[in-house]
């Protein structure tokens, strides 16, 4: 990853709003979202509360002839996509004359499974002859990258980051490759959909779920009182470009990708690792040349359980070294929830944001931390920005950390 790489354009489907501006308002006021699940057939499920996009209608931001072969995540993807083409002004008659110089990268977790289960519904309740053929590739982890890039005519590097939390930041780390090996732009990012039926049973086994019924309780991390977090829906695409061609064109760059590392600790010690985290924010400060005392915030993975909190804030003590103690420490995803692969996509939005105005957004619910860290609660804190480290972390192993330097 080079300098040469950056942001030009944004945009969100989250719990707390729809596009950028909407999102941010939110997250800088601290405003939690959180409340109780209320999609049908989960009313007799142990998770009781979860962030939900409400008020999101696809049908006024997708063709029909695109809906009805693709699932939430995917609705999610395809209007999360237009509004970051249309922040960076990155229309198809930029790139119709060379459709190989654009692609898309996305990540994916736990894939279709509100569309899935309808047609398995179909196959149980009336047989074979009901399923639609498009189950065949709705539920697939790609199902995003494909319907954006056929939408949209983009024949360039295109590819699916299938992971755990942490491929959402990862996948960033495909496109600048791709930016590096000669593409123009990528469209990169992570939406997920986990809250139909089928999807909530499969997360039930999950370590550090939380079951609590109280939204202002059920997601508390860095405090006494950690019990899990809770899972989301949505997520946020961005526009990467090489900054010359960016420039070129008189696109405005709302941040640069300085550094980004991954590394993987195993599933034994699941996500309580914090020699893995640590590891990997030494690679993405060595990738972006920058030293600790150069980070001016930090966007917490914050599972929200005892052993993973401590984990993360020894893994930031380790890497940061006393100025991990100082540096602002915040996690927005307190009041939306933890949308796995598009956890991280939604905090590295909140902190490009966060550079541009510089303000440090606090952490919801969050009042009586418990761990040596300057964690940003109660209300947001205006600070001087110039770079962010996000971080994230999977529930099998996996450990990722991205810095992101303020636009010029």
């Amino acid at each position: 990853m080079t300098s040469r790489t950056v942001i030009t354009g944004i945009g969100v489907v989250a719990p707390n709003g729809v596009g950028a501006d909407a999102f941010w308002k939110a997250t800088q006021s601290g405003l939690s979202v959180l409340d109780r699940v209320t999609r049908a057939g989960c009313e007799h499920l142990p998770l009781r509360v979860a962030g939900e996009v409400r008020g999101f209608d696809p049908g006024a931001m997708v063709e029909d002839r695109f809906l009805v072969q693709t699932d939430r995540f995917t609705h999610h993807a395809l209007a999360a996509a237009d509004l970051a083409l249309e922040d960076a002004r990155l229309g198809r008659a930029d790139y119709e004359g060379d459709p190989f110089s654009v692609g898309v990268v996305t990540a994916a977790g736990s894939g279709g499974g509100e569309f899935g289960q309808r047609e398995l519904q179909h196959l149980w309740e009336q047989g074979p002859r009901f399923v639609g053929p498009y189950q065949s590739i709705a539920w697939f982890y790609a199902a995003s990258t494909g319907q954006i890039s056929i939408r949209r005519g983009l024949k360039g590097p295109c590819g699916v980051v299938a992971s755990d939390e942490a491929g959402g930041l990862d996948a960033f780390a495909h496109a600048a490759r791709a930016i590096r090996q000669g593409s123009r732009a990528m469209l990169v990012g992570a939406t997920e959909a986990p809250l139909a039926p089928y999807s909530i049973v499969c997360q039930l086994e999950y370590e550090g779920l939380s079951t609590g019924e109280d939204p202002e309780r059920a997601y508390r991390p860095f405090t006494d009182k950690a019990c899990g977090f809770v899972p989301a829906e949505g997520g946020a695409m961005f526009v990467v470009e090489d900054e010359d061609e960016a420039r070129r064109r008189g696109a405005t760059v709302r941040a640069v990708l300085a550094g980004h590392a991954a590394t993987f600790t195993g599933t034994r010690r699941r996500d309580v690792s914090g020699e893995g985290l640590a590891h990997a924010i030494r690679g993405a400060l060595r990738e972006a040349d920058c030293a600790p005392e150069e980070i001016d915030v930090v966007f917490a993975d914050a599972i929200g359980t005892p052993e993973a909190d401590a984990a993360e804030a020894a893994a930031i003590a380790d890497a940061l070294g006393a100025y991990g103690r100082k540096v602002p420490v915040t996690a927005p995803k307190s009041g939306t929830g933890r949308a796995y692969c598009a956890a991280p996509a939604l905090d590295t939005a909140a902190a490009v944001l966060a550079l541009e105005h510089g303000v440090v957004p606090p952490t919801p619910n969050v009042y009586d931390v418990c761990h040596d860290l300057d964690v940003v609660t109660g209300s947001a804190r205006a600070a001087e920005l110039r770079t962010a480290l996000v971080l994230s972390r999977g529930r099998m192993g996996s450990n990722a950390a991205l810095v992101v330097r303020k636009g010029a």
